[in-house]
């Protein structure tokens, strides 16, 4: 298990706002944000990164925040949460870092790639919206022009794993429409369907 330090200096721009937070709110998490679940799980959830009053506040991923809550309620319907705690998946982030106004620079995803790489060992993957889907890509040692992301596509990675594809769960995309949760709970059924296969 490769987890970056607590005060990982490899992104400048993140370490930055990291230092900043601290200051402001000394009671929150303001780390990188580990994985969440069980590290051989069958299934594995890839986000974008912390949200920064969700999981950069409580250091757990999707916690605390309306993409969370939206998450672990799907989760939950098909068994793999309970009591906000995910069982038989693991949950992690393509960026471990919060990135200002969430959104990493390609740089910062590069540098947090070997952590997602070195974890990323499930046989079913989701990833929740195209920065994780393409980074989760890369991960698995995938070519972005042969798996383009789309909700609800599913890809077939060369070592034999499956990428699942779905809109981020977040708050925009679930006030916007673009994302509702019988979407998600499709693509988590999907998941399921095909570790139950």
């Amino acid at each position: 298990m490769l987890e970056p330090s607590r005060d990982c200096p490899l992104c400048p721009r993140l370490v930055a706002l990291r230092t900043e937070l601290r200051a402001a709110h000394p009671d929150w998490w303001n780390a990188p944000v580990p994985m969440l679940g069980e590290p051989d799980a069958p299934i594995a959830i890839v986000g974008l990164a912390p949200g920064k009053h969700g999981a950069n506040r409580t250091g757990r991923a999707f916690t605390g925040d309306a993409s969370g809550d939206l998450l672990f309620a799907t989760l939950a319907r098909f068994g793999l949460a309970e009591a906000g705690e995910p069982r038989g998946v693991v949950i992690l982030n393509a960026v471990r870092c919060l990135p200002p106004e969430n959104k990493p620079e390609p740089a910062e995803i590069h540098a947090c790639r070997p952590f997602l790489a070195a974890e990323l060992k499930a046989p079913i993957v989701i990833a929740l919206g195209q920065v994780a889907h393409q980074s989760a890509v890369k991960a698995m040692g995938g070519k972005l022009p042969k798996h383009r992301f789309a909700h609800g596509a599913e890809h077939r990675m060369h070592r034999g794993q499956l990428l699942l594809d779905s809109y981020h769960c977040s708050r925009y995309n679930q006030n916007t429409g673009r994302l509702t949760p019988e979407m998600l709970e499709a693509v988590v059924a999907r998941a399921v369907a095909l570790r139950d296969a």
